[in-house]
């Protein structure tokens, strides 16, 4: 293995409608990373307005812009990577974005989410590339929440084959207003696909999602309560809390898979590992 990494998921409180709120809670949390020693700092999805927050539509703003200096500003303040999710006003359409921040204060890599629920539409355009990038952390990439559904893995799975790393994820996971802390709800949709992905590509995925009550839009009174989950080839490296007021700092190690295969060395390592790609297209 090589050198380790010292990360944290940033499980934010996320307020609809509310940027500088939700920027204050998050430079609190990113300068607490810092103070721990951490290299890097995952944050939620659309943290300037919430996910599908009305306001978004008219108010979201470019990348670069206002909102991600804001970030670039923090990274460099701190001495630390960040990736977060913003929604990104380009042209004349709004998109579902992640960027990738180094730690002197400059956007490495952007993504605009693709896999899109369907009450996103009116919110967000389909993004239309993926990439990864070679950082002084190892080679990361990006996706969004619901790019990590079953039926989406091959995102994941493209980013792992171009060699990344890490695959950072800035996450908004929502559950019925009903779901009790006792009910553990994300095992299934979110832990077996990460788990899958991890394992057979020998890459490490960090997803950090927001906390609180949806304000606004198709999925209000719903919430997010947490569960950010950091998972390894080895399995999970460590979850948040699950509660709806959860939001916390989860700090960890991991580290790059050394020694990485290319091309169609990986389908052979992952057949090697009992993945059957021919059984996948019957």
């Amino acid at each position: 293995m090589d050198k380790p990494v010292k990360a944290a998921m940033v499980q934010l409180l996320v307020e609809g409608g509310e940027p500088e709120r939700n920027f204050e809670r998050a430079e609190k949390l990113v300068a607490g990373a810092s103070r721990e020693g951490c290299g890097l700092a995952v944050l939620p999805e659309t943290i300037d307005f919430g996910w599908t927050h009305p306001s978004s539509i008219d108010e979201a703003r470019p990348v670069p812009g206002s909102y991600s200096d804001f970030f670039c500003e923090a990274a460099a303040r701190y001495g630390i990577f960040l990736a977060v999710g913003l929604t990104e006003r380009r042209e004349d359409r709004n998109y579902n974005s992640a960027i990738l921040i180094d730690s002197s204060g400059n956007i490495l890599l952007k993504y605009s989410k693709i896999n899109l629920l369907e009450v996103e539409f009116p919110y967000y355009t389909v993004g239309g590339s993926i990439s990864v990038v070679d950082t002084a952390l190892g080679k990361i990439g990006l996706n969004i929440c619901s790019d990590n559904y079953i039926e989406s893995l091959h995102i994941a799975k493209t980013l792992a084959s171009m060699g990344a790393d890490f695959i950072l994820s800035p996450a908004s996971w929502t559950v019925d207003y009903s779901v009790a802390e006792s009910r553990e709800p994300y095992s299934q949709k979110w832990e077996r696909p990460l788990k899958h992905v991890a394992r057979l590509y020998d890459v490490t995925l960090i997803s950090a999602t927001a906390v609180g009550y949806i304000v606004g839009g198709p999925y209000e009174g719903k919430k997010m309560v947490g569960g950010s989950l950091a998972v390894s080839p080895e399995g999970i490296i460590t979850k948040g809390s699950v509660n709806e007021l959860a939001g916390e700092l989860i700090t960890f190690e991991a580290s790059p898979v050394s020694g990485r295969e290319k091309g169609v060395q990986i389908g052979e390592k992952v057949r090697k590992k009992g993945y059957d790609f021919e059984a996948v297209i019957k």
